[in-house]
C-alpha cells in the first residue's frame, strides 16, 4: 500500500546507507521512513536502537489487537504446527467455520478467501459482472481507493493513481462521494453496481452525510442492480461497529474486507448475498494461497475477540481521541472526524501533515498522513486511557513547537 510519508533527516534511527546492497535491490516504490523496526508488543514498536514507539498507525488499520496478541498468536503457532498450506481443491474446515462467523455479522450466505483488500475487491467487481450477465458498468466514486491491481486501481476515482498505467480497464463510471443525484444521473442499461467505501480513507477520512447509504440500497434495490461496499479499512470494529454499514443499519450485495481481519496476516475476504454466489461456478474464480490455514486460524481468533463490549470501547475512547485533538490549537487544526478509530485530522493550509507525523515519530509515536493535509490516526483497539494520554501530550508538544 502506497505510503505519504516523508523520510526523517535526524533522531535516533537506524539510518541505512542508500548505497548500501540492501537498499539498491529494493524497489523504489515506497518512500520509507530510515526506520528498522524489529520487536513489538502490545500497542508499541520497538527499533533496531531499543526505542519504543507508541503505535497509532498499525500497519495502515491491521494490527488492531496489538503487536504478539498472546491469544492470536497462540492460534497460528497451533496451526503452524498442524498444517501451513493446502490447496482449495479440498475441503477446509477453518474456511467453513470462518464462514459461518462472517455470515453471523454480515448476513451474507457466500464468502471467497483471497490475500489483500485488492484481491477481495477484484473479485467484487468480477462477481458484479458475472451477475450483470451483459451489464458491465460499475458506478464508483471520485477520491476512493479499492487497490493497485488493474481492476481495483480502474475502479479507484483517483488520477493520480492512473498516471503511468493507462489504459486503465472500462467499465467505470466516477461521481462525486456523496452525491446521491450524481449516480441517480449516471445510471443506464449497462450499469451492474454501485461501488463504494463508506468512509474514503486514503483521501483524507471522508465522510458521507447520514443517510447517504441508505439512500444509494434503496437506489440500487429500485434499479435492481448491486450494492458493493470496500469494507477493506473500515470493516472488522474500526469504527465502533463490525462493518461502517451497521451505522445504516443497511445490507449490501458484495463487501469485501482485509487489513484487520487477520491482525497481520494477509487475508482478503468478499461476501456476497445468496443471489450473487450462486451464478458463481467452479473455474469462474480462485486463489492458490487465499484462505491459507495459518490466516484463517488467525482471523477465526479475531473474530472471537471482536465483542459488543469491544466495540464500544472503540466508540468512546474514539471519541475521546477526537475531542482532545479538537481542543488544541485551532490555528494549525481545521477539522477533526471519523468514526471510532478511524480518525482523520485536517491541518489548516501551509500546515504539512508529513512534517507534523516525522515529528511524532522523533518523538515515538507513529501515525499516518494522507497527502500533506491530513494526520491519519488508527490505534490499536487495545488501547485505553494510558496510551492516549501518552499519545496526547506528545502530539500538544509537537503542535507548540510548531508555534
Amino acid at each position: 500500500m502506497h505510503q505519504t510519508i516523508n523520510k526523517p533527516v535526524h533522531g535516533s534511527f537506524n539510518h541505512h546507507n542508500p548505497d548500501s546492497e540492501t537498499e539498491d535491490h529494493l524497489l523504489k516504490n515506497y518512500s520509507r521512513y530510515s526506520v528498522d523496526f524489529v520487536k513489538g508488543s502490545g500497542a508499541c514498536l520497538y527499533d533496531s536502537n531499543g526505542k519504543e514507539y507508541l503505535d497509532f498507525l498499525c500497519g495502515i488499520a491491521v494490527t488492531s489487537f496489538g503487536h504478539g496478541n498472546p491469544q492470536i498468536k497462540t492460534a497460528v503457532e497451533e496451526q503452524v504446527k498442524r498444517l501451513w498450506h493446502v490447496s482449495n481443491l479440498f475441503i477446509s474446515s477453518g474456511q467453513r467455520l470462518l464462514a459461518d462467523k462472517l455470515y453471523l455479522r454480515s448476513s451474507l450466505e457466500y464468502a471467497f478467501f483471497c490475500n489483500s483488500g485488492t484481491e477481495a475487491n477484484e473479485a467484487a467487481i468480477k462477481f458484479a459482472r458475472k451477475w450483470g450477465n451483459g451489464k458491465f458498468q460499475i458506478i464508483t466514486a471520485l477520491g476512493s481507493f479499492h487497490g493497485r491491481t488493474y481492476g481495483s486501481l480502474s475502479a479507484s476515482g483517483q488520477y493520480k493513481l492512473w498516471d503511468g498505467f493507462f489504459p486503465m480497464a472500462p467499465g467505470f463510471l466516477y461521481v462525486p462521494f456523496g452525491d446521491i443525484e450524481a449516480i441517480e444521473n449516471s445510471f443506464g442499461p449497462h450499469v451492474a453496481a454501485v461501488m463504494l467505501e463508506p468512509i474514503q480513507g486514503e483521501s483524507g477520512i471522508i465522510l458521507p452525510q447520514e443517510g447517504y447509504l441508505k439512500k444509494v440500497r434503496e437506489f440500487c434495490d429500485e434499479k435492481g442492480i448491486l450494492l458493493i461496499l470496500d469494507e477493506v479499512q473500515t470493516g472488522v470494529g474500526r469504527t465502533g461497529k463490525f462493518f461502517a454499514f451497521e451505522h445504516e443499519n443497511i445490507i449490501p450485495d458484495i463487501v469485501t474486507m482485509a487489513k484487520g481481519i487477520a491482525n497481520g496476516i494477509p487475508l482478503g475476504v468478499t461476501l456476497c448475498s445468496k443471489k450473487v454466489g450462486d451464478v458463481i461456478k467452479p473455474g469462474d474464480h480462485g486463489s492458490t494461497f487465499g484462505g491459507n490455514p495459518v490466516a484463517v486460524a488467525a482471523a477465526n481468533k479475531v473474530m472471537d475477540l471482536i465483542d459488543n463490549e469491544l466495540l464500544t470501547h472503540i466508540s468512546q475512547i474514539g471519541e475521546k481521541i477526537k475531542e482532545e485533538i479538537a481542543s488544541q490549537n485551532s490555528r494549525i487544526i481545521k477539522e477533526v472526524r471519523g468514526k471510532g478509530l478511524l480518525i482523520g485530522v485536517e491541518l489548516n493550509e501551509g500546515i504539512s501533515a508529513k512534517k507534523i507525523a516525522n515529528e511524532l515519530l522523533q518523538n515515538g509515536v507513529i501515525v499516518g498522513t494522507s497527502g500533506d493535509k491530513v494526520l491519519r490516526i488508527l490505534p490499536p483497539f487495545i488501547i485505553g486511557n494510558e496510551e492516549v494520554e501518552k499519545f496526547i501530550g506528545v502530539f500538544k508538544n509537537v503542535l507548540k513547537n510548531l508555534d
